[in-house]
């Protein structure tokens, strides 16, 4: 969800073992917003230079920031969590890997960074994107034309949704910074791609995405885990919930699939709200992109109303909006939910976000690559590889993926992957298990 409550507090960054404190003049100017809150009081070295890796500004703020850090010694209070007792294991995985092994595995992780920039993989191809995009912006012609010329609006309608789709790969790309080396660059192209032909907006986008891959599945600071009162990833959700909603919630796994289209409707929505913000955001960052944004998706809902103003009838026109939004929707939905969903998650205080690449190697499943797999899901099925290298463009996925297998081999880490139907499956398991701890309270408070 974009739309978050934003922590504004004070606290300190451990980074190449020498803390940093950000204030709320640091926290207010960082081009990222809100992902640098994620590991607030803790260990972020791996996470930064993942990240960060080859920007210059980056690092010199880094420097500037160890100099005029107060004290190496902080006061960090331990994390505490508000468990549902009898429940706080369900869904939830164990970190249980020693100092010593953990220190191991960053050692190894960080050589395997440095391979891979080494070899290339980080370099993104021009002839790639512009094919990419080129191919949406056919979808969306071709679906004009069969609109205009033919009249075959249902067809037309489908392949709007596969376009918007095929361009939620790319506005993803360009805000990960995987084409150009320059940020700006990256920037106008996601606004292009996302907020002027499909409607979401970029910077909407970041502040959602960014804190999940800092803390893929990590309860209470992953918010892609936070769908009350719609769904209960965990046990713990349930606590929020009156006994009407328990109720519904013991339910969750059923719904779960005929919810999945109205993805793009909530994003496009809150996209909206987004933008909406942006001139008095919080972050420099956003109050400075505000017009950008603010143009670009304006652009686009004025051409989705002159496509249906262009259709016979008010009925055609209601039908191809639903068709075109959901069908992007659930084609948006099946990918993104599959990966992470299917998985367990992890409290807070396990420790887990020590140590980057176990958190990522332990909260992702692939998806089984193919020619079509790879072109439908926009190489969201090498999902691990981008977890790992999220600056990493897609047409280098594949390519490091016999590295990272080998990398998991040698340190005794999981490698998750799996055809579509089973990793679904688990989806669902995981959503049945917190519904039967909702069927339990419920029953509970009905005695």
């Amino acid at each position: 969800m974009v739309l978050r409550e934003m922590e504004i507090e004070p606290f300190y960054l451990r980074i190449d073992g020498k803390w940093v404190f950000v204030d709320e003049e640091v926290l207010k100017a960082h081009p990222g917003g809100s992902a640098i809150t994620t590991y607030r009081n803790m260990d972020a070295t791996t996470v930064f230079h993942t990240f960060h890796q080859g920007s210059k500004p980056a690092y010199k703020w880094l420097t500037e920031l160890k100099e005029k850090c107060p004290t190496q010694s902080p006061n960090i209070k331990p994390v505490k969590e508000d468990m549902l007792k009898g429940f706080d294991d369900v869904n939830m995985g164990k970190f249980d890997i020693s100092d010593e092994k953990s220190a191991e595995i960053s050692k190894n992780f960080d050589k395997l960074r440095i391979r891979v920039r080494a070899e290339g993989l980080m370099e993104g191809s021009a002839l790639f994107y512009i094919r990419k995009t080129l191919e949406s912006i056919g979808l969306i012609c071709l679906a004009v034309y069969l609109q205009l010329s033919l009249g075959w609006y249902i067809p037309s309608a489908i392949l709007m949704g596969l376009a918007w789709q095929q361009l939620g790969w790319l506005i993803h790309e360009f805000t990960h910074h995987q084409m150009f080396k320059n940020r700006h660059y990256n920037d106008l192209a996601s606004y292009f791609v996302g907020n002027f032909l499909q409607g979401f907006s970029s910077g909407g986008w970041k502040e959602q995405h960014n804190i999940h891959h800092a803390a893929t599945n990590v309860v209470g600071r992953d918010g892609d885990l936070d769908l009350m009162p719609f769904y209960a990833t965990v046990a713990q959700d349930l606590k929020m919930a009156d006994s009407w909603l328990l109720s519904v919630l013991s339910y969750q796994h059923v719904y779960w699939t005929v919810m999945l289209p109205l993805l793009r409707l909530s994003w496009l929505l809150q996209s909206v709200l987004f933008v909406r913000s942006m001139p008095t955001h919080y972050y420099k960052y956003y109050r400075d992109t505000a017009v950008y944004e603010q143009v670009s998706l304006s652009l686009h809902w004025i051409l989705v109303a002159l496509q249906l103003y262009l259709l016979p009838d008010t009925q055609t026109r209601v039908m191809f909006f639903f068709i075109s939004q959901l069908t992007g929707g659930f084609l948006l939905a099946h990918v993104v939910t599959y990966n992470h969903y299917s998985v367990e998650k992890f409290p807070e205080s396990s420790n887990i976000m020590s140590n980057y690449a176990c958190l990522q190697l332990m909260t992702t499943r692939n998806m089984r690559p193919g020619t079509f797999i790879d072109w439908l899901w926009g190489g969201l099925n090498y999902q691990i590889e981008h977890h790992l290298f999220p600056t990493m463009p897609r047409h280098s996925l594949s390519k490091v993926m016999p590295m990272v297998k080998e990398f998991c081999r040698q340190n005794g880490l999981p490698y998750m992957v799996d055809d579509y139907f089973t990793g679904f499956q688990l989806e669902l398991q995981q959503f049945h298990n917190i519904a039967k701890i909702a069927n339990k309270l419920t029953y509970k408070i009905k005695m």
